[in-house]
């Protein structure tokens, strides 16, 4: 299931879902609070940065993701970058959430004329974990097998958000030839509700409710974006640990703009992203926690540069990455494919020039184009079908 690009009606019927949540799960006063200082940068400051950078700078002297940019991808990101900034991630959470993001998606799909989803999903909830499961044909087991944590700093995101860029990839795979691809996306719990290692014990015990439904563990793919990539890195260093699960490594991983080092020097702003680096810090060490080391490579997979352990670590089949060129996390991201190509798997990277955060999901929705919405996906599955077959 494919559907067309974000439109203008799209987003006022964001805001029409999105509205109500807000005042039950937050409330009118402290949403007040937040809004009425925001107003004058949301209507005034943002709008005429746009109109100055877009149409009055000369193109040479322009961020490079302008320069690539339409305009209202160019927008959509400047907002974005603020509330990055500056909304607090319990007004962030809501935006996210399964309340909002289902009645969208649902909106979505009857605009394109879809009533059911020719993909199914179900909502799977156990004690040590929950998470939703997408798959082509429910009644067949799988040939290969997603296992997916989504981003969002650890603090906001929902699989249900990120479910249109999931049946897309469930979609694609069945046209790359799979039988009946599989994707499970992990709902690990957000902070401030738990702290690490909630979300790594979550992140192994999903992975083995997904082993009991492979075929075996080199048919499955380990992948996330963000702090669901983070999830995953300390998952495999975690795997590589532990004798029962160290025999049943996935068959490759798929690193969307991974936050690999939760606290670093490296992680600093551009002009392009929308992800601001002291908030980053501010999410990390929340998640983190108080009696946890930034240094421990389990909570921060960065801090790990021994060789010998990321050998152990990695996919049967290696790695793939797929990143901006003007990301606030790139360069910890290109320091850690250049020790992961030193273990002697095969590490294939995808670097989007003038990209910035999570593209490749993002694009789904702001892309102008099939070709361009699609793009990042494609190159995903084309990397799984030269590997897990």
């Amino acid at each position: 299931m494919i559907l067309s690009q974000i439109s203008y009606v799209d987003c006022f019927a964001f805001l029409v879902f999105l509205a109500p949540q807000l005042l039950i799960q937050i409330g009118i006063f402290p949403i007040l609070k937040w809004l009425v200082p925001a107003l004058p940068s949301l209507v005034v400051v943002i709008p005429y940065q746009f109109l100055r950078e877009r149409f009055f700078t000369p193109y040479e002297q322009r961020a490079p993701f302008i320069k690539k940019a339409t305009p209202f991808q160019d927008i959509v990101i400047r907002f974005v970058r603020y509330a990055f900034a500056n909304m607090p991630a319990f007004l962030g959470r809501v935006f996210f959430s399964k309340p909002v993001s289902l009645p969208f998606l649902r909106f979505r799909m009857l605009r394109h004329g879809i009533v059911t989803s020719p993909i199914r999903w179900t909502e799977i909830k156990r004690p040590s974990f929950k998470g939703v499961w997408i798959v082509h044909d429910q009644q067949e087991q799988p040939d290969v097998i997603v296992y997916y944590c989504h981003g969002g700093g650890f603090s906001m995101g929902s699989s249900f958000f990120y479910m249109e860029f999931l049946l897309a990839w469930v979609a694609l795979l069945k046209s790359a030839g799979y039988r009946n691809p599989a994707l499970f996306a992990l709902e690990y719990t957000l902070v401030p509700d738990a702290t690490y290692p909630t979300q790594l014990h979550e992140t192994v015990a999903g992975y083995e409710y997904v082993l009991s439904l492979a075929q075996s563990s080199t048919r499955i793919v380990v992948g996330g974006d963000s702090a669901g990539a983070t999830l995953i890195l300390s998952f495999l260093l975690y795997l590589s640990d532990h004798t029962e699960l160290r025999h049943q490594k996935p068959g490759l991983a798929i690193m969307i703009s991974p936050w690999v080092t939760i606290v670093s020097r490296n992680n600093r702003n551009t002009a392009s992203d929308y992800l601001d680096n002291s908030s980053l810090e501010l999410y990390g060490r929340q998640y983190m926690g108080s009696k946890v080391s930034p240094d421990d490579p389990l909570v921060s997979p960065g801090k790990c540069k021994d060789v010998k352990k990321w050998t152990e670590a990695s996919p049967e089949k290696g790695w793939y990455f797929l990143y901006g060129s003007e990301e606030v996390l790139g360069p910890e991201t290109r320091a850690l494919i250049d020790i992961l190509k030193s273990t002697g798997k095969e590490v294939d990277q995808w670097e989007d020039k003038g990209g910035i955060h999570a593209w490749p999901v993002a694009s789904l929705y702001l892309g102008a184009t099939r070709e361009e919405r699609l793009a990042g996906l494609k190159s995903i599955v084309e990397a799984i079908k030269g590997r897990i077959y």
